[in-house]
């Protein structure tokens, strides 16, 4: 699923090309697409029409379209394959769009595609979808209202973050993992800043210092600073952005996927660990396994 990196990519990316504009009309192609919105499709779209759409913003893995002359604001989920992407009118319609969003203005000309064009989301495996929510008094859809700041938000915390992992008293993978202690972090990159800050995934959190979580918040903070500036991680073409583009980090990566291939501090052959329905990949040289982990 996208992380922080790539979300942030599709949001810059929607900022320059829908904020600003009003929309015409919106078109639901497929009822999943706006599962997470209860009063239904037809209702989704009559809701839209006719209102102006801000910054678009995020928080960690969520982006969303704050509407302007309102307390409300669209939220979407890109699950598995979800995309975001901006279209000339013209251009046929891709096999799995499933929504299709109209603007009153013309694409600004010195701004992206040439033309009008319209926003569309594409899903082939429908996971994900766009939802009407109202928003909280910090401008959040309230129902992400429960999740962290994110390492790049500079209203971060560190020194919270900090002893809320010695209270947690957890691993530090899954510490990373949980939207509610920290926002934006996934599997890769929890990997790769493992991997940069040498801790084995299953380091227990109370045995933190205050300098070891400031290192590894800076590792965090670094990695996904270098996956932004490569466009994200893209390891199929189901993750793009808005102009359809992949990203190229995958091609950095020190850890993540790299299963067998030699550790690029020490040669040593990295590993792959079930872990929790997914995969962690370390180097077992550099990042010494805690005694009470496998």
């Amino acid at each position: 699923m996208p992380e922080l990196p790539e979300v942030e990519v599709v949001r810059r990316g929607l900022e320059r090309w829908v904020a600003h504009r009003t929309v015409a009309d919106a078109e639901v192609l497929h009822p999943r697409a706006v599962r997470r919105h209860p009063a239904g499709a037809d209702d989704f779209a009559h809701r839209l029409k006719g209102h102006r759409i801000g910054v678009p913003r995020r928080r960690g893995k969520y982006l969303w379209l704050p509407l302007e002359d309102t307390d409300q604001s669209v939220l979407a989920h890109l699950g598995m394959s979800g995309q975001l992407l901006m279209q000339p009118h013209a251009a046929p319609d891709e096999k799995h769009l499933r929504i299709r969003i109209r603007f009153t203005e013309p694409q600004p000309p010195d701004e992206g595609p040439a033309g009008d064009t319209e926003l569309r989301f594409v899903d082939q495996r429908t996971f994900g979808g766009l939802s009407l929510h109202d928003n909280t008094p910090d401008g959040l859809p309230d129902v992400i209202a429960h999740i962290a700041r994110d390492p790049l938000d500079p209203l971060f915390d560190d020194e919270a973050f900090h002893q809320a992992l010695r209270r947690k008293r957890t691993t530090i993978k899954r510490a990373l993992l949980d939207q509610s202690l920290i926002s934006g972090v996934g599997n890769i990159y929890a990997d790769e800043a493992l991997w940069r800050a040498r801790v084995h995934y299953e380091r227990p959190t109370a045995g933190f210092t205050r300098p070891r979580t400031l290192q590894l918040l800076g590792h965090v903070r670094d990695v996904m600073n270098a996956a932004l500036v490569a466009g994200g991680t893209s390891f199929d073409s189901l993750y793009v952005n808005v102009n359809g583009e992949s990203g190229y980090f995958d091609r950095s990566l020190d850890a993540y996927g790299r299963e067998g291939l030699p550790c690029r501090r020490c040669g040593t052959p990295i590993r792959r660990r079930a872990w929790m329905n997914r995969s962690s990949y370390f180097c077992p040289r550099c990042q010494r396994a805690p005694r009470a982990a496998s």
